[in-house]
């Protein structure tokens, strides 16, 4: 414990009373009206009734939020103390995916503990951005830009890249190497070694295409000429582009979607249910919820640059582009700008783990603009 100690200076407390008043409640509101949208789309999806979506996701968001307030009251340092450990046990879950991981959709991607289900990717996102956040913590400007202390952060990000990809998920790949790009820039990462990246990521892509699976490729030739099989392989996307062209302006009013009502729209209460907002809602429904996840991405921004130590920073910064990846990604795939990869809609799809992870990266994030003042030395002893 005195390592934990050592890492705040001391100061006085503040008592819990006092964090549940200085928790981002402009934040917190809005996270619960992004919330309010899913439910009231997981409603329409069973035809205006609360079963089967519906309730499930508003216990899960009450729980999540029950989850948020007490990650808010934990002081930064423990954060800060946990990172590694915490990185090292989501990367034992993942191996344990690969031996006995629940099978679902093309993919081993849960763990069975009979009263729950846990998604291993979904918790190594929050995990990754606290490892980078306190290796980047113990290492000046000056250093963390040389080459040779990118090894570790990129060793960092690349085990549970592969490891993601091995079950396989390359949604949840993509949104770690977002992570870790977004972490690395900010960090002092030079452009030259980021086109170089770039660069190499784009020679290897032949490579890499041996190594997907059938459907993998098929999702890709779907994304190409999504027309060229509309009753098949492109099926989900035509129906996506129909759904969301036809809600036009204002929508069709609630309840009143044809292609979701009459089942014409896959997963729409999981990855396409942006498509069902865009029918009910038309265009400026789906507006309303660009606002709402624009100002949460702000407010995030904004709680990142106002924190005091370097590991704050660098840990806000990383869960609001955990919190932007699932929403461009989504919005991306929907649209057909990318392959479909089953990346659902934050708070708005319907999802345990998902729910949970996302409520959990908010509460260490509303943790951060809590102990915004907290001051943690730079060489930190026993955690490098």
């Amino acid at each position: 414990m005195a390592g934990v100690r050592a890492l705040a200076i001391d100061r006085p407390r503040p008592s819990p009373f006092a964090k549940l008043l200085d928790l981002h409640w402009p934040l917190l509101l809005a996270i619960m009206a992004i919330a309010s949208i899913g439910f009231l789309m997981l409603y329409s999806v069973a035809g205006g009734n609360l079963d089967p979506w519906a309730m499930r996701q508003m216990i899960r968001f009450g729980v999540g939020l029950c989850i948020l307030v007490v990650f808010a009251m934990i002081d930064i340092k423990y954060w800060m103390a946990v990172a590694y450990p915490f990185y090292a046990l989501t990367i034992v879950l993942l191996l344990v995916v690969q031996f006995a991981g629940r099978f679902g959709k093309g993919a081993e991607r849960w763990i069975d503990l009979g009263i729950i289900q846990i998604q291993p990717s979904e918790l190594v996102k929050l995990a990754l951005v606290l490892a980078l956040a306190r290796f980047f913590h113990g290492r000046s400007f000056e250093d963390a830009v040389k080459l040779k202390s990118l090894i570790v952060p990129l060793g960092l990000i690349g085990l549970p890249v592969a490891l993601v990809l091995m079950q396989p998920n390359l949604g949840t790949a993509l949104i770690l190497c977002f992570i870790g790009a977004c972490i690395l820039f900010v960090s002092g990462l030079r452009w030259w070694v980021i086109i170089a990246g770039l660069i190499a990521v784009g020679s290897a892509l032949p490579i890499a295409w041996e190594f997907l699976h059938d459907y993998q490729k098929q999702r890709v030739y779907t994304f190409l000429d999504p027309e060229s099989d509309p009753l098949g392989a492109g099926y989900n996307i035509m129906q996506s582009y129909i759904a969301m062209g036809s809600g036009g302006l204002f929508g069709k009013g609630f309840l009143g979607g044809t292609q979701s009502q009459l089942d014409f729209l896959p997963e729409k209460h999981t990855d396409f249910i942006l498509p069902m907002l865009g029918e009910e809602f038309g265009f400026a429904g789906c507006c309303v919820l660009m606002g709402l996840y624009v100002l949460v991405v702000l407010i995030g921004l904004a709680i990142s640059l106002g924190a005091r130590s370097h590991f704050a920073r660098i840990t806000a910064l990383g869960l609001t582009m955990n919190f932007l990846a699932y929403i461009l990604i989504n919005m991306a795939m929907v649209m057909g700008v990318i392959p479909v990869v089953g990346i659902p809609l934050p708070l708005v799809s319907y999802g345990g783990t998902a729910m949970l992870t996302v409520m959990m990266g908010f509460g260490i994030l509303m943790s951060v603009h809590v102990h915004r003042q907290a001051d943690l030395p730079r060489n930190t002893g026993w955690l490098l």
